[in-house]
């Protein structure tokens, strides 16, 4: 049987129960193996429950000392009872010089009593109890996620002023860092909005007419990496050059913003508009086939809804993977096809030399070269779709020896 002896109105603080007529102090943390929320209680005393009652900085400050006996129990230890007993005198009963000092040698959790108000540069101090006069029942944890964020900032050197702040809020990324950038105006101090769009604008013209295309090599929404840090480069570039005084939080969180916008942009171009944007058309072929590394084949015929290009590179799309990095696109009818190797940056452009008769096996010309990205698979596949492998060869150089080609392509990735 237990009771509620003692409760706050914030919910999460440690509550006390009379349970088979004992005193308990109970609290919720952490979660079990199922995510469930663990509970955790520890006998108090008579003396204990009338500080907790009439002082809420001292109840806060025993929460903070039991909550790392509650992180040691994990998702199914028991709560070490003898140390959480331990606590309650020189947390509750002593004066404040002495649990000042108790607070010194053992560990607490700063980020609780940061949400409930605490002065955070007593705290700092080590002069907790002063620290707790400013408490408050309620929590604001995104308070405490500021002092953590500017933590971090401090423990890598980097300070931040007026401008750097705001464009950080600007783009939600001030509490953390990965979070995808959004234009947050309203999180900005009015006095300052003006001088972080002065920054903005700076950066859109930079990076006024780039785009971000899709690789789909690493899947339907995937964008180009490199298309991606050229606009980064650019941004963050100019950005420095008209702002000198931003620290490097703030320039790369421009460059953020400005690179995941393009990306959305790319992401949520229809298939056929990214390939016209990338200068590529729909080519002379009348029919192709497309397979992949399992197996899977799909077929083309001009008379179809979309180019080939396009058609082809949602295949590869939908079908790349880590085990599926090689796909091929022939054309049956002119006896020729291309082989793209997207492991190893590379291609094989195939002719057939003679068909089989049934008494000798066809003969075919295997020309190698080395791909300069997803830029370069997206020309070629383009060429060939217009022209065979005749029109690949500005794409050169073509190697007929597959040892010659295997040099090529180590020096290349030594460089």
């Amino acid at each position: 049987m237990r009771d509620v002896v003692f409760t706050r109105q914030s919910g999460w603080i440690p509550s006390v129960v009379r349970e088979d007529g004992e005193l308990k102090l109970m609290l919720g943390a952490g979660a079990d193996a199922n995510h469930e929320p663990r509970t955790f209680t520890c006998p108090i005393g008579e003396a204990h429950l009338a500080v907790i009652r009439a002082d809420l900085a001292r109840h806060l400050l025993l929460w903070s000392a039991v909550l790392p006996l509650c992180d040691a129990a994990g998702t199914r230890g028991r709560l070490d009872e003898n140390a959480a007993v331990a606590l309650l005198d020189p947390v509750l009963l002593a004066p404040p010089e002495d649990v000042d000092a108790f607070f010194r040698r053992i560990p607490w959790d700063r980020s609780r009593l940061i949400a409930h108000g605490a002065d955070i540069g007593l705290l700092e101090r080590g002069q907790v109890c002063a620290a707790m006069r400013a408490a408050t029942e309620t929590s604001n944890h995104k308070r405490a996620q500021e002092y953590h964020a500017n933590r971090r900032r401090a423990e890598r050197g980097a300070v931040l002023g007026p401008l750097d702040a705001a464009l950080l809020r600007y783009t939600g990324q001030y509490l953390h860092g990965a979070t995808v950038p959004r234009r947050l105006p309203d999180a900005v101090d009015p006095a300052l909005l003006p001088e972080v769009m002065r920054v903005i604008t700076t950066a859109e013209q930079a990076c006024a007419g780039m785009r971000i295309g899709r690789d789909p090599r690493r899947g339907k929404r995937a964008t180009d990496r490199r298309d991606w840090d050229r606009m980064e480069t650019a941004v963050e570039a100019a950005v420095r050059r008209a702002h000198p005084e931003l620290v490097d939080d703030a320039v790369r969180t421009v460059g953020f913003l400005m690179c995941s916008e393009a990306a959305d942009r790319s992401r949520n171009t229809p298939v056929e508009d990214d390939e016209e944007a990338a200068g590529h058309s729909a080519g002379r072929k009348t029919a192709l086939s497309f397979t992949d590394d399992k197996g899977v084949e799909k077929k083309w015929l001009r008379d179809g809804p979309r180019g080939a290009a396009t058609e082809f590179w949602e295949f590869v799309g939908d079908r790349s993977a880590g085990d599926n990095e090689v796909f091929t696109i022939e054309d049956e009818e002119m006896g020729e096809g291309v082989q793209l190797h997207f492991y190893a940056d590379s291609i094989a452009r195939i002719t057939t030399l003679r068909e089989g008769d049934g008494r000798s096996d066809p003969e075919y010309r295997v020309e190698y070269s080395l791909v300069d990205g997803i830029g370069g698979y997206r020309n070629l596949v383009s060429a060939f779709v217009r022209g065979g492998c005749v029109a690949l060869e500005q794409y050169g150089p073509w190697m007929s020896d597959v040892a010659e080609f295997e040099r090529a392509r180590r020096r290349r990735d030594c460089r």
